[in-house]
């Protein structure tokens, strides 16, 4: 992005800039958008980088995954193989001829005179395109299934096409397309269902106690993934490209669009079977040299013991877990009770706002008490929520806080319900109650939301998200026993402070820049398909396991369009260095204590709030701040918008110690 020398210039372009994003868009438009602050990208971006802010990026490319629309087809294999003519990497690879499995692809192309040998090309850098000709030449199978079939024809199909993925069709809704002579009639597609689905769908079902016959017979559409939310890749794109995106996702299954039809689903096998002809599987060579040797194992083999870290964690396997929990809320520091400042030249003469009370995030924390699994012990389930309203409401005449206050309000009372039953709610069947009794109630606006249940017997972290708040969780991995993706390549062991690492990052969900998807209401239901207004059943809804030790960080996002992900890690450690939970950098002192019975639960307890006080603070410097690239301000570049320093906002910061006994407060 060019920088201007002229500071009047700039801090003029600056206030102007400030005061257009002040407030984020709304669903269905708002007034205050402009095209200098508005990117039309109808996609859910997520950005990564090795060592930095996996949300906010440096240095690495943008992906963006894209959704499907609903007007998508599915492509016939004639159209898929003739569309793209872009030249093999070997006119002897699709055929299945190569000499030499071993040795690098090479591509060969007319140059003036005669053939010229082109330097040798990586399997990443292969275009997509190639690998589904490749797949269909040798094999075409068409992937799709009808949305009324049932879960038993699912698997006879995945059985015998020998797929892991399909695209659902409705059957009784064709979209005509004319072609140069005829007039083709294409089928609709609605969805995908891959194998992993109709697993996932026949546990439900066998968890509810349903027959054989009964999961059998259940119809697939309920369990797949609507169009509107599929991932897909395009031909033009490589298999390092689809890769990544498949890695990062945690996806079996890519379809590829071109022109609004499904060429194809790509698939990890796919991508590796493109290396191989069919030559370099078969004969006796290739069984004397990949297979003989390998095949068979001995009447006495056994699993091996676990490693020693691995085995520490396992004896506390059935250990309950606990949370000590600290929260802390920053209004937006230009923020007044009549209106909010774009700028501090805007606010004026006056104090930074300090009263919560004129803060548009929400939160909630609360604990429910239910039966266990045999019925007979209670276990406790701690819930907690964060919630940012949308300040382009303010626009309208408005109050931006109360659908965000209303929402998280409605989540407390839900769950003060559901413990007087000892009934557990999921994350997202909370955030769905919740949300239907706001707009019951004809709350007007709209916010971002994300709710977590943490199930201390199972040690695990659920949560459902919907924006650009998020969680992270910080976890110590040791790099003498860590893998070596997991280990800190960057920085010499002798020279490292602390393995204290990134362990987990939620997804966030965006329209485009500073346009999070949301969930609001304007007293009437929202028909746009490209509305940002979603649902529950729309969120980012995932697990992570948790380890004793941890430290889980909820927060809106005026943490972390402030706060590098990073620094949000150094402040962690210096905090837990600060109470003794670690000496120096290193974890052997913690286990001692660990295996004394000692978790220091009392002084967790009273120590956490002073971690979720130091993040809030942080932050608002690092807003007030205009010389600082925050992550904020390399996001905006990145969208070809004008920003230096931090975003001023409203910041929520739910700070959370993992410990394995109860504080003596919470007992």
């Amino acid at each position: 992005m060019a920088s201007y020398s002229m500071n009047a210039t700039r801090t003029l372009l600056q206030d102007a800039t400030r005061s257009s994003l002040r407030g984020r868009s709304i669903g269905f438009g708002s007034p205050s958008a402009s095209p200098s602050t508005t990117v039309s990208i109808s996609s859910i971006c997520r950005h990564s980088h090795s060592t930095t802010h996996p949300i906010y990026h440096r240095s690495q490319p943008q992906y963006c995954y894209r959704q499907l629309s609903s007007a998508t087809q599915f492509e016939d294999a004639t159209a898929a193989s003739d569309k793209h003519s872009s030249p093999l990497l070997s006119p002897h690879h699709v055929a299945g001829e190569t000499s030499n499995s071993n040795s690098k692809l090479k591509h060969n192309t007319n140059a003036n005179n005669g053939d010229e040998d082109v330097p040798r090309q990586r399997i990443s850098d292969v275009k997509i395109s190639e690998v589904l000709k490749r797949k269909h030449t040798l094999r075409w199978v068409e992937p799709v299934i009808s949305k009324d079939a049932t879960v038993r024809e699912a698997i006879t199909l995945c059985i015998e096409r020998k797929l892991n993925g399909m695209m659902v069709v409705d059957r009784s809704d064709t979209i005509k397309r004319k072609a140069a002579t005829t007039l083709d009639m294409k089928q609709k597609c609605v969805g995908l269902i891959t194998s992993r689905d109709i697993l996932r769908m026949m546990a439900s079902s066998i968890k509810e106690g349903k027959s054989s016959e009964e999961v059998l017979n259940q119809q697939i559409y309920k369990q797949m993934t609507p169009i509107n939310q599929v991932i897909y890749g395009r031909p033009d794109e490589t298999i390092g490209m689809c890769r990544a995106i498949m890695a990062k996702l945690g996806i079996k299954c890519l379809p590829i669009l071109a022109d609004g039809r499904v060429e194809g689903i790509l698939t990890s096998r796919d991508m590796a079977d493109f290396y191989f002809d069919p030559k370099d599987r078969g004969g006796k060579q290739n069984y004397l040299r990949d297979i003989s040797e390998r095949v068979g194992l001995t009447s006495d083999t056994s699993m091996a013991e676990p490693p020693v870290f691995v085995r520490q964690h396992l004896a506390l396997k059935h250990a309950p877990l606990y949370l000590n929990v600290g929260v802390v809320e920053y209004p937006h520091p230009f923020k007044t009770a009549d209106g909010i400042g774009s700028s501090r030249r805007d606010f004026g003469p006056h104090d930074i706002a300090s009263d919560p009370d004129l803060s548009e995030d929400a939160y909630f924390v609360s604990e429910v008490k239910s039966l266990g699994e045999s019925g007979n012990n209670v276990q406790n389930y701690s819930y907690m929520g964060v919630a940012d309203g949308v300040g382009s409401w303010r626009e309208y005449g408005v109050d931006p806080r109360l659908f965000s206050h209303k929402l998280m309000s409605e989540c407390e009372n839900i769950l003060r319900e559901a413990s007087n039953s000892c009934t557990i709610i999921s994350p997202a069947e909370l955030l769905a109650q919740a949300y239907k009794r706001t707009k019951e109630a004809n709350v007007i606006g709209s916010c971002t939301a994300c709710i977590a249940l943490f199930d201390s017997h199972h040690h695990q972290l659920h949560f459902s998200n919907i924006g650009d708040s998020g969680i992270i969780v910080l976890r110590h991995i040791d790099s003498d026993v860590a893998s070596t993706l997991q280990r800190n390549r960057v920085t010499p062991r002798a020279e490292r402070r602390s393995d204290l690492s990134i362990a987990f990052v939620s997804q966030q969900q965006l329209k485009s820049f500073n346009h999070p998807f949301q969930m609001g209401w304007t007293g009437e239901e929202i028909v746009e398909k490209n509305s940002s207004f979603k649902e529950a059943s729309d969120s980012c809804t995932s697990s992570v396991h948790i380890l004793r030790g941890d430290i889980i960080i909820m927060a809106t996002d005026g943490l972390f369009d402030n706060v590098d992900i990073d620094d949000i890690t150094k402040i962690a450690l210096q905090w837990e260095q600060e109470h003794g939970f670690i000496d120096g950098g290193g974890i052997g002192s913690r286990n001692k204590r660990w295996a004394s019975g000692n978790s220091l639960s009392d002084l967790s307890a009273q120590a956490i709030p002073k971690l979720a006080e130091i993040l809030c603070r942080k932050a608002r410097e690092n807003s007030l701040d205009n010389t600082l690239d925050s992550p904020f301000a390399l996001l905006a570049k990145e969208n070809d918008v004008m920003w230096s320093g931090g975003m001023p906002d409203d910041c929520t910061v739910l700070a959370m110690h993992v410990v394995g006994n109860k504080s003596s407060s919470s007992r």
